[in-house]
């Protein structure tokens, strides 16, 4: 069988010029004001969901920083969907014990949420579904 990649023909994707420009700098994204929006949404997002507690680090620990990552992300057919603002961790300064006891990823894999809803369904716990801010979570519940 002959498919259209073996054969050296790809659908073009369209890229719109306009949102592909992505800030390398803080600075760079606060000058428009899309990115703006973005990054006040990640940080709303951050303080809802309580990720961190404010305290006064020990007079002898360095603080650990943090940079702001942009992506423009796209539809599958290459078409923009929306900018994306991401304020992370440099965790490459951390040590084990020293600056963090405990980690956290936002990242699931797929496996993950199938091995999970299979023990959800096999023990008839009721299962409940939001999307908040793009990122789809499942509630399970156990009587």
């Amino acid at each position: 069988m002959i498919i259209r990649g073996k054969s050296g023909i790809f659908k073009p994707q369209v890229f719109n010029t306009e949102f592909n420009i992505v800030p390398s700098t803080f600075k760079e994204a606060l000058q428009n004001n899309n990115w703006v929006v973005a990054m006040q949404e990640d940080y709303d997002s951050l303080c809802a969901n309580h990720t961190w507690t404010p305290t006064s680090p020990p007079s002898d620990i360095k603080s650990i920083g943090c940079k702001w990552v942009f992506k423009n992300k796209c539809n599958v057919d290459g078409s923009f969907q929306h900018h994306k603002a991401r304020l992370v961790a440099k965790g490459f300064h951390q040590h084990a014990n020293i600056d963090y006891s405990e980690t956290f990823s936002s990242v699931i894999k797929p496996t993950t949420i199938r091995i999970v809803l299979t023990i959800a369904l096999s023990n008839k716990w009721p299962i409940h579904q939001i999307d908040i801010n793009r990122n789809l979570f499942i509630f399970i519940y156990q009587n």
